[in-house]
């Protein structure tokens, strides 16, 4: 068994039990994401400009596969101040939410632009989320095999994402793990493909917070 170090804590990395989909399958997936969604990303580039003077895209660090820190990408959907305080969750009926915001976040839209993402290879159209370290070294303190989920490139949609949804806290954060963690011992690509439809039947059903 082999350990990173992840800020203070030390997780360790087990071998996974399967496969993580295939590069080919995200690599097509995105690509025919991409394409079909670019109508609708233009629309939606256009109407964060139109709303305010801010950037359209929201980009951040998070930790990646085996803790290695990548840029995501996202359409931005709070104001330029949301953080001004420190990190901070975003809630439901959360304040620092833009108008055109409130509506990328019910329908997902402001997570079209990490297809890119999953093209260049930082992310897995399935996977855990990728959060950023702030977040991890909290959920480790109480979930201290919350670092197995690293040795997963992070995904666009998770079986965390489709059971739970979006958490607004760090305990939230922690009982969603908890289905990543069955992602992580039963992982296939026929797994992986009933996660993709169920997520867009969560979109569908705008089931988001």
């Amino acid at each position: 068994m082999k350990t990173f170090a992840l800020g203070v804590v030390k997780a360790p990395i087990l071998k996974p039990k399967g496969p993580q989909g295939t590069r080919f399958l995200d690599l097509f997936m995105a690509s025919l994401g991409l394409i079909l969604a670019a109508p609708i990303m233009l629309v939606v580039a256009l109407l964060i400009k139109l709303s305010d003077k801010g950037p359209v895209l929201y980009k951040q660090v998070r930790v990646g596969q085996g803790g290695k820190p990548f840029t995501i990408f996202k359409f931005r959907s709070m104001r330029l101040d949301a953080e001004q305080n420190g990190p901070a969750l975003a809630k439901k009926d959360d304040p620092r939410t833009t108008k055109i915001g409130n509506v990328l976040r019910k329908w997902r839209l402001d997570e079209l632009p990490q297809l890119w993402n999953v093209l260049k290879g930082d992310m897995a159209m399935v996977g855990p989320r990728p959060e950023r370290q702030y977040y991890i070294d909290r959920i480790m303190d109480h979930a201290p095999n919350y670092g197995r989920l690293l040795e997963l490139k992070p995904g666009l949609t998770s079986m965390g994402i489709v059971r739970f949804g979006y958490a607004s806290s760090v305990e939230e954060m922690i009982d969603r793990q908890r289905h990543d963690q069955y992602y992580l011992e039963n992982r296939s690509i026929a797994l992986d493909l009933r996660i993709l439809v169920q997520s867009v039947q969560v979109v569908l059903g705008r089931k988001g917070k």
